[in-house]
C-alpha cells in the first residue's frame, strides 16, 4: 500500500479534494493523511469520510517547536515548514514503510507506481523542476520541487527528514537567503549530503507550467501523452502541479506568466477548472459561506493596462473569464 499526506486549508478545499479523486481514480491501493490546516477545513473533512483517509487536525499535529514560529511566519510560510513535519509525524505514528508528500495542487493522470519502482532500494524520492531553458533562473528558487517527495521509514529516510525539519524550524521564508527558499532550498544538495536519495527520471512525474513548454501533449484512449520536443520520445503524465493558479473576485481565472498552448488548455487546464468548480458547488450547498477556491482581491492600478499588452505581446497572458473557460472544454 502506497501512503501520502497532505496539507491544506479551506481555501484550498477544492484542490486538496480534486487531488484526491484524480488519486483514488488512478490507485486503488493506498492511504492519504490529510492534515486540515483551519477548524473548518477539519469538520468538513471529517464529515465527509472519504474513502482511504485519515484527517488530523492542528490540535493533535502541531507541538511546542512549530507553535514557537507559528506566529512569526506567514501562511504560506508556515505550510513550508510544516511539510517535513506532517511526514515525521506519519512515519512516528502510523507504523507505515514509507511516506510521499503530495501538494494539494497536484492532479493524478495516471498510476503512480512507475514513480515507486524506479525508487527501487533507494530511500528518498526528489523531483526535479527540469525548468525549461527559458526559465532556466529560477533555479535559485531550488533544483528541486516539494511536490512530490518520498522518505522510507529507515535510517537514511528519517536521517534526511529529521535534519529538513530543523532546518525548517530555524529558517523557513518566502524570500532568497543564502542559498535558501522555502523550505525546498534545502534539498539542493541532498544527492552529495545523504544516502539513498533517488532523483527521478520518468517525465510524467513532475509536469507543470515551468516546464510544459518542453513537451507536445496529446490524447491517446483516455490517457494524457507526453512527447520530448528535444527526443520525441513518449511518456505517460502521471501528475500535472497546477502551481500559480488563481481564482479571482472579477469571476477570472489566472494561471500563470508563462506560456501555454492549447493542447495543455483543453486537456488539462479546461478539464479541471470544471472538477474545481464541480466540487466548490457541491461544497457550498452543505457548508454556505466557505471559499474552498481562496479567491483573491484584485486591483486596478496605472500599470495594469501595461502589464496586459505586455504579456499579451509575450503570449503569457493566461487570464479568462471561468465560466467561458469551463463552457469551452472540449473533453
Amino acid at each position: 500500500m502506497r501512503v501520502f499526506c497532505t496539507l491544506f486549508n479551506t481555501n484550498y478545499l477544492s484542490r486538496g479534494l480534486a487531488m484526491y479523486y484524480s488519486l483514488a481514480r488512478n490507485n486503488s491501493d493506498f492511504h492519504l493523511f490529510m492534515f486540515a490546516f483551519d477548524a473548518n477545513c477539519e469538520k468538513i473533512l471529517r464529515e465527509m469520510r472519504l474513502k482511504s483517509v485519515t484527517v488530523i487536525g492542528l490540535e493533535e499535529f502541531e507541538d511546542k517547536k512549530l507553535l514557537a514560529v507559528k506566529a512569526g511566519r506567514s501562511v504560506a510560510e508556515y505550510c513550508w515548514t510544516c511539510t517535513s513535519s506532517t511526514i515525521l509525524y506519519v512515519l512516528d505514528n502510523f507504523n507505515v514503510s514509507e511516506c510521499t508528500y503530495i501538494d494539494a495542487d497536484l492532479y493524478f493522470y495516471s498510476s503512480v507506481e512507475p514513480i515507486f519502482t524506479e525508487l527501487g532500494q533507494d530511500s528518498i524520492l526528489l523531483t526535479e523542476h527540469r525548468f525549461s531553458p527559458e526559465f532556466a533562473k529560477d533555479i535559485i528558487k531550488g533544483k528541486y520541487c516539494v511536490q512530490f517527495v518520498t522518505f522510507k521509514n529507515d535510517q537514511y529516510g528519517r536521517k534526511a527528514l529529521t535534519w529538513w525539519r530543523q532546518q525548517c524550524l530555524d529558517w523557513c521564508y518566502a524570500r532568497l537567503e543564502d542559498g535558501k527558499f522555502g523550505d525546498q532550498g534545502y534539498l539542493n544538495d541532498w544527492t552529495t549530503r545523504f544516502e539513498k536519495v533517488h532523483v527521478l527520471d520518468h517525465l510524467g512525474g513532475g509536469v507543470a507550467i515551468w516546464n510544459v513548454q518542453q513537451y507536445k501533449l496529446r490524447k491517446e484512449n483516455e490517457k494524457i501523452i507526453g512527447a520530448e520536443m528535444s527526443t520525441g520520445n513518449d511518456f505517460d503524465l502521471i501528475f500535472y502541479h497546477f502551481h500559480y493558479l488563481r481564482f479571482l473576485t472579477n469571476g477570472k481565472l489566472e494561471f500563470g506568466r508563462r506560456f501555454l498552448d492549447p493542447a495543455v488548455l483543453d486537456y488539462l487546464y479546461r478539464p479541471y477548472v470544471k472538477e474545481l468548480e464541480r466540487i466548490r458547488i457541491d461544497l457550498e450547498k452543505k457548508y454556505p459561506g466557505i471559499d474552498p477556491h481562496g479567491i483573491q482581491k484584485t486591483s486596478f492600478t496605472w500599470k495594469t493596462p501595461v502589464i496586459y499588452l505586455y504579456r499579451k505581446i509575450k503570449g503569457v497572458y493566461n487570464v479568462y473569464n471561468k465560466e467561458k473557460f469551463i463552457d469551452s472544454v472540449k473533453g
